[in-house]
């Protein structure tokens, strides 16, 4: 009887019936569907023709391929197209890959899959080494050399000498050595041309922290890379870079956050961690196809950075003094109210920092997870798995809680579930958008939701939005126009006697933003940081009455909660302004002045 042949004389003669080969110990597996690429029937023009010629021919080279593997008794892909992850091309050096023609495109922790033009000895010793060193399955496909060549060129992104494990980090040594360099904004542009793509993304998150940034955005444009950040609610240019660097650029970014390199055409979301010593810093990454590019968007979470007291949040006076008192009810919801990015779950996160003691469960819902809360059971839905807000409810009231956090209330099962938990026991916290804490309510009875139930639920709402602090150091006297000094003195007048609040209009004096260039604690911009505006009413005898009536308008509530002692957020944002807070100017923009110059009624 005739040896087996070997692998390598496999791969030297032409295709023969199988026979058996090296490798083995690697189990044939059904290799995942290769991507097609669909082919165009116009063949009008020569060029049309050409390109359907092509397919054709790589094609033929792709079963020519398989029928190679079959011989070789292991199992073929096509890696064209195939979403390749950084921390898995990581795994085999550039070099190496060179060497053997041989490159891993996958792994998970538990399994790595390696994609060969020639196997033989030295790629059985390339796995067994993978397989001790990772504690891993390997295993073996064949696959053509234009499908090897392509995912090859994902090499370029790597960095040579750094070896990523699930993600590669940035150095916190890195980023305080920027944050250092950049003692303005405004040096970003010029340094951000004398590092290297690597450096850049660095570079970018140094400055964006040192500017105490919530978003980065970076956007792919016809003819250039524009950086900017929001600061204090607004949009900034920081810098740009040349078209030619976008390619690096965006894979760097893929690469830290474990994003699919070789993916662009559909929207992917990933996440950096960066480690430092005294903090650790999140950073949500949305990927976006566009036009001319992926545009890029970073969330830094930073818990150190948000204020989770009732002071430092801008609750104040007689709002405070019943909101105090209604959270230390045992149930009961409190319900936030306001648009996206108006700090509806910092509010919420500080009423759970006031409740978390030791004696009392807390359990959160939420989309994502933003912050996390130490000795509170935190919980993300995920849509994928069909867990959302309604059937997660339903799951964490069996884990016997005693406070429950709701992300958000969007449809009726949700509001059903919440309000049942905070008729038995439970005190609930969520949000609802609405425009006002008045609104709230109408758009409960909208949803569906029973008044009967709603009226003995709920114990608080609160409407809120975001006003950028003024300076404290380059702050100047502001005049007002004879239109704003209308509005605000019509607004002032008509504070309810009950809030505890008195102003008096022939002294009245307001402060705006200096234009210092050269100040070191805003930079030029004239604001530094932001500061919450307020209306928060409680529930009394008399709202739940007219809720019962079914057909109440937020212009009712509204009025019966200010002949209570409520202040609307705009006159809350009056008062913070003559208090040199803030400026009338952002006030206007983002409060509704209408609401308060009508006389509440007595």
């Amino acid at each position: 009887m005739p040896a087996p042949k070997s692998i390598e004389e496999l791969l030297k003669k032409p295709a023969t019936p199988p026979a058996a080969g090296g490798s083995a110990s690697v189990a044939p597996q059904a290799p995942p569907k290769p991507a097609k690429k669909k082919l165009t029937d116009d063949t009008s023009t020569p060029e049309a023709l050409e390109e359907k010629m092509g397919d054709i021919r790589l094609a033929e080279l792709e079963r020519e391929s398989a029928k190679r593997a079959g011989e070789l008794g292991l199992p073929f892909i096509d890696l064209k197209g195939f979403p390749i992850a950084p921390e898995a091309l990581s795994l085999v050096p550039k070099a190496e890959a060179t060497r053997l023609r041989t490159l891993p495109f996958f792994f998970n922790g538990e399994e790595i899959r390696l994609a060969t033009t020639n196997p033989g000895k030295e790629v059985d010793a390339l796995m067994e080494s993978l397989k001790k060193e990772r504690h891993a399955n390997v295993g073996l496909y064949f696959v053509s050399d234009q499908s090897f060549n392509a995912a090859f060129k994902l090499y370029a992104v790597l960095p040579e000498t750094k070896e990523i494990i699930f993600g590669y980090r940035i150095e916190e040594k890195d980023l305080q050595k920027y944050e250092r360099e950049l003692a303005d904004l405004r040096q970003l542009q010029e340094r951000i041309k004398t590092v290297s793509t690597t450096d850049v993304v660095t570079l970018m998150v140094g400055a964006a922290l040192r500017s105490n940034t919530s978003d980065i955005h970076v956007e792919a444009e016809e003819e250039q890379v524009k950086i900017r950040f929001r600061i204090d609610g607004i949009l900034t240019d920081a810098a740009s870079l040349p078209k030619t660097a976008w390619k690096q650029m965006i894979a760097r970014l893929k690469l830290l956050a474990g994003a699919k390199m070789n993916i662009e055409d559909i929207p992917q979301d990933g996440r950096i961690t960066i480690y430092l010593t005294n903090e650790k810093i999140d950073i949500r990454v949305s990927f976006l196809p566009t036009a001319f590019g992926e545009s890029v968007v970073m969330r830094l979470l930073r818990p150190k950075a948000i204020a989770l007291e009732f002071d430092n949040l801008g609750i104040r006076g007689l709002a405070l003094e019943r909101l105090l008192r209604e959270i230390e009810k045992p149930n009961g919801m409190i319900i936030t109210t306001g648009p996206t990015g108006s700090g509806k779950t910092t509010t919420l996160y500080a009423v759970l920092k006031k409740l978390n003691t030791p004696d009392v469960k807390i359990i959160t819902l939420e989309d994502p997870i933003e912050y996390k809360l130490q000795g509170i059971n935190q919980s993300q839905i995920d849509h994928s798995r069909n867990y959302d807000f309604a059937k997660g409810l339903r799951s964490i009231l069996r884990q016997d809680p005693d406070i429950v956090m709701v992300g958000e209330i969007r449809d009726l099962e949700t509001a059903d579930i919440a309000i049942q938990a905070a008729l038995t026991g439970h005190l609930v916290v969520s949000t609802i958008h609405t425009n006002s804490a008045a609104g709230a309510i109408p758009r409960f009875l909208s949803m569906g939701v029973k008044p009967f139930l709603l009226a003995p639920a709920l114990n608080a709402l609160i409407g809120q939005r975001l006003v950028r602090r003024l300076c404290p150091d380059c702050k100047v006297p502001a005049t007002l126009s004879p239109s704003q000094d209308k509005e605000v003195r019509e607004a002032l007048g008509t504070i309810s006697p009950k809030s505890g609040y008195t102003v008096d209009l022939g002294k009245i004096a307001f402060f705006g933003p200096g234009s210092n260039a050269s100040c070191p604690t805003c930079h030029g911009n004239g604001y530094k940081g932001r500061v919450g505006i307020y209306e928060i009413f409680t529930m009394t005898r008399v709202i739940e009455e007219r809720i019962l009536s079914k057909d109440v308008t937020e212009g009712e509530i509204l009025d019966l909660a200010r002949q209570d002692g409520m202040i609307t957020m705009a006159q809350d944002g009056l008062l913070k302004a003559l208090d040199g807070l803030t400026s009338v100017d952002e006030v206007l923009a983002v409060a509704n002045v209408d609401s308060t110059l009508q006389e509440p009624a007595t």
